[in-house]
């Protein structure tokens, strides 16, 4: 189970096939790490859970 909402939507959104919410939580991950609001822990599990779970096909 993630521990960041943000990875959890992530992987519902790419299990759905929906590339434009996994794209805006890409940048809002992003942002916050390049502003250090966060530690970089929650941009590394998004990485992972990009490498591990497949885009479905758009619907």
């Amino acid at each position: 189970m993630p521990k960041y909402d943000s990875t959890r939507e992530y992987i519902a959104a790419r299990q759905a096939g929906d590339t434009d919410t996994t794209s805006r939580i890409v940048s809002e991950v992003t942002a916050r790490f390049n502003t250090r609001t966060t530690d970089g822990t929650e941009i590394t599990e998004l990485y992972k859970a990009n490498q591990s779970t497949p885009l479905a096909d758009p619907k």
